[in-house]
């Protein structure tokens, strides 16, 4: 049973908060944020994607969006060009900078699960992803 005092939410919300002090500190040599970091990694998955398309997956609002899609193209990490099919939509392209960042992205994330999961056991582990999984549907079936 969790105490009263450690709540499951400020216990995210801490670890979401360190979550972004890491990657901030892993980025800043990039000057980008860790703000960019979940868009970038979703681009290296679904590059070429709207950019309302890819503000809903990552569930922040569209000016949320835009900004870390402007940051990331100040940089020289992507490209945001109209979309000839409609006009009013643009779509989001990795550059060749922004695709040689890719490494580095995924070490950053891997190293911070690492660091997250220190002392676990491998059933520790498994059973730690699933519930959060759990809690993430269950989140997320809330309309």
């Amino acid at each position: 049973m969790i105490e009263k005092e450690e709540s499951l939410g400020k216990l995210i919300s801490c670890i979401y908060r360190y979550s972004q002090i890491y990657i901030g500190k892993e980025l800043e040599q990039y000057n980008i944020g860790s703000g960019q970091f979940s868009f970038l990694k979703r681009l290296y998955h679904a590059d070429k994607i709207h950019q309302e398309d890819l503000a809903q997956f990552l569930k922040v609002n569209k000016a949320t969006g835009a900004r870390a899609i402007q940051k990331l193209a100040e940089e020289g990490y992507v490209i945001k060009e109209r979309d000839p099919a409609d006009r009013r939509a643009y779509r989001i392209f990795l550059t060749e900078k922004g695709e040689r960042l890719e490494p580095i992205i995924k070490k950053i994330s891997s190293e911070w699960t690492t660091i997250l999961l220190s002392g676990f056991t491998e059933d520790e582990k498994k059973f730690v992803i699933q519930s959060l999984k759990k809690m993430f549907r269950n989140a997320s079936s809330i309309k």
